[in-house]
């Protein structure tokens, strides 16, 4: 099973965009999966119609009381499972802080689900809290989504900082480009010096685009109701490349 975290310290980067939409060309891929959805706010859930989430108390959630798998639901879409939020995650950190391996805590709860699941995607809160060092420990790898603007490449940096402070292993962190519009000189000149800083941002470049706000009309992943948008075909082109650097890199 391969777990991939979608984070940025920042919000209003498409963090739950990606989620969504690589989750479902996941499970079109015929890989057994699972989106689990950990932000309060609770977009990834309510993008596939999933919007009560569970009453389960999170202390029994982290403490291991209650298996994650009696919180599953299904999304209607072939191969692909979710986990909805609920708006209980809010206290998550003061929960977490009261369990022993604190840090640990969510990457426990998941080997509930090892064997049921190929790949599992956490749709993760922007902050720099306990769930996020929990997500850390948890993911094989953590998809960066950044727009290419200062305050974006800030927090990215932050994020490297914190790795680099705490001992992570940062090659796990995945950057690209996200809501870019070309037409604005700032992206172009900080999507080349980025990518002349950091090699290993993915060549994929997700575009700012009106139908992936249509989502959140539909109620549904951007491949569901639009078959000709250019963020379909860059998405699809980022699964591809993410595939390469993660799932067929980890079953080599």
């Amino acid at each position: 099973m391969t777990t991939i975290g979608v984070y940025n310290i920042k919000g209003g980067v498409g963090k739950t965009a990606t989620s969504v939409n690589l989750a479902y060309l996941s499970g079109e891929d015929e890989w057994r999966t699972l989106l689990w959805d950990l932000d309060p706010q609770g977009s990834a859930s309510f993008y596939y119609k999933q919007t009560d989430g569970n009453d389960v108390s999170l202390k029994k959630i982290v403490s291991g009381k209650v298996e994650i798998s009696s919180l599953i639901c299904a999304t209607g879409y072939e191969g692909l499972d979710i986990i909805p939020a609920d708006i209980s995650y809010r206290h998550i950190d003061s929960v977490l802080d009261q369990e022993k391996k604190s840090k640990k805590r969510i990457k426990e709860s998941l080997k509930d689900i090892k064997k049921k699941y190929d790949v599992v995607f956490i749709d993760c809160p922007p902050a720099m809290s306990l769930l996020a060092e929990n997500i850390f420990f948890a993911c094989d790898y953590i998809l960066v989504p950044i727009v290419p603007t200062p305050l974006s490449v800030r927090a990215f940096e932050h994020l490297l900082d914190f790795y680099s402070n705490q001992g992570f292993d940062s090659s796990v962190l995945i950057p690209f480009f996200s809501m870019v519009e070309v037409k604005k000189s700032t992206h172009r000149n900080l999507i080349n010096q980025l990518r002349e800083n950091y090699p290993n941002f993915c060549n994929s470049v997700i575009p700012f685009n009106s139908d992936v706000e249509k989502m959140g009309v539909f109620q549904k992943p951007l491949f569901a109701f639009n078959a000709n948008t250019k963020a379909k075909k860059a998405y699809t082109d980022l699964w591809a490349e993410i595939k390469m650097k993660t799932i067929e890199k980890s079953n080599v």
